[in-house]
C-alpha cells in the first residue's frame, strides 16, 4: 500500500496507534500503567539528595526526583511536568519547566516570547502566523512555540490550538497551592498519534485496523532480537537493565567491504527499531569490523538517520574498544507484546 496511514487500536487491552508508510509501521505509540510523560503534577518536596543537586517529591504516582533545585524547600509545593518514563525501581523523572504541547502549538509559562519552528522559512508565513499568535495572546506572559505543522493550516484553526493551550496552561499554573495531586494527564496514544503524526495521512479507528494492516505483524516480529540489514547483514537489539545492546554482523558475506555495508545499514534502520521497541537510555552498538577510515562515514549516515527521528537522542561518540554510544530519552513505553 503506497501512501501513509494511521491506525489506532489496542494491543493486550492497552490504547495503541501506529504509523503505517508505504505498507511498512515506520512509528508505533502504546499505553501503559506508568505515568504518561506530560503529565502535571502538584507535588510536595521531601528530601534534598546532598552532591546531586536534587529534590526527591511526593506524588499521587509515587516518588519523582527533579533535578538542579534551588531555593526549594521540604514540605513546599511544587508544579512539575513527567519527562519520561521512570527506569524500574527508580523515582519518575519530572522538570519544573512545564510545555502544554498540542498539534500546532506549545505553549510555555515562564519562558515568554513568540517563536516559530526553523523549518517555517517562508518570511510571509512566518509574519502571518505570529500575528495569529498576537491577536490570541495579546499582552499575556506565556510563551509561545509554533510547530513546523502549521505550514498550510489555515489560520483560524491555528489560533482555536492556539487558545486552547493557553487557557488550560492558565489553569493548571493557577493552581499551585495544596496537597499532592495530579493536575493534568500525559496525552494517551490516539492523542499522540494525533499530536505528533502530521503529515497527510488516512486514518482508520475501528477494532481490528492493526490486523488489517499488518501491524500485528510487524510486533511481533518486535519479540525476536534479531533483524535483517538489507544487503544480507543483520543486527540484534537487546535490552539490558544497565543498556541496550546493538551487535551487527556482516551475516554471510565475507567481503572486504561487508563490515562497511551492514553498519550503514544498521545506522539507517537503527532509529526505526528503537522507535517501534520503545527503547531509550544508554544504546551502545557493537559494530561489524571496519577500517577506522570509514568511522566517519558512518558517523554521518548515523547522523542523517536520526535527524529525521522523532525521540531526542545524543550520538555521545566513539569508546576505547570501538563501540559507538547514544543517550536516548525514555519517552516511550518499551513494547514487549500482547
Amino acid at each position: 500500500m503506497k501512501g501513509s496511514l494511521i491506525a489506532l487500536d489496542h494491543v493486550g487491552g492497552m490504547e495503541a496507534a501506529a504509523l503505517i508508510e508505504d505498507g511498512r509501521v515506520t512509528d508505533f505509540f502504546i499505553d501503559g500503567d506508568l505515568p504518561r510523560p506530560g503529565t502535571v503534577y502538584r507535588a510536595i518536596s521531601d528530601r534534598p539528595v546532598k552532591g546531586q543537586g536534587g529534590m526527591f517529591l511526593r506524588t499521587p504516582d509515587g516518588p519523582a526526583f527533579l533535578r538542579q533545585i534551588k531555593g526549594l524547600a521540604p514540605g513546599q509545593p511544587i508544579l512539575v511536568q513527567v519527562t519520561g518514563y521512570a527506569e524500574p525501581g527508580k523515582a519518575i523523572p519530572v522538570t519544573a519547566k512545564l510545555l502544554f504541547k498540542s498539534r500546532y502549538a506549545i505553549v510555555t509559562p515562564g519562558a515568554p516570547g513568540r517563536n516559530l519552528s526553523r523549518a517555517i522559512r517562508d518570511d510571509d508565513l512566518r509574519d502571518s502566523l505570529l500575528e495569529v499568535a498576537h491577536d490570541v495572546l495579546g499582552d499575556s506572559a506565556l510563551g509561545l512555540i509554533l510547530r513546523s505543522s502549521c505550514a498550510g493550516v489555515d489560520g483560524a484553526e491555528i489560533g482555536e490550538d492556539i487558545r486552547a493551550m493557553a487557557d488550560l496552561a492558565e489553569t493548571v499554573i493557577g493552581d499551585e497551592a495544596g496537597e499532592a495531586e495530579t493536575l493534568l494527564k500525559g496525552d494517551g496514544p490516539h492523542a499522540l498519534a494525533w499530536r505528533e503524526w502530521t503529515l497527510p495521512a488516512a486514518v482508520e479507528t475501528q477494532d481490528g485496523a492493526f490486523e488489517d494492516h499488518g501491524v500485528m505483524d510487524a510486533l511481533e516480529a518486535l519479540q525476536s532480537a534479531h533483524v535483517t540489514l538489507p544487503g544480507g547483514g543483520a543486527m540484534y537489539v537487546e535490552p539490558t537493565r544497565a543498556l541496550v545492546a546493538v551487535d551487527i554482523n556482516t551475516g554471510g558475506d565475507f567481503s572486504p567491504a561487508a563490515g562497511l555495508k551492514a553498519n550503514m545499514a544498521a545506522a539507517r534502520e537503527l532509529p526505526r527499531q528503537l522507535r517501534l521497541r520503545g527503547l531509550g537510555g544508554q544504546v551502545t552498538l557493537d559494530l561489524a569490523p571496519m577500517g577506522k577510515k570509514d568511522r566517519r562515514g558512518f558517523e554521518t549516515a548515523l547522523r542523517a538517520a536520526f535527524r529525521a527521528d522523532t525521540v531526542e537522542t545524543a550520538l555521545v561518540g566513539w569508546t576505547p574498544l570501538g563501540h559507538y554510544e547514544l543517550q536516548r530519552k525514555r519517552d516511550r513505553i518499551a513494547f514487549s507484546g500482547g
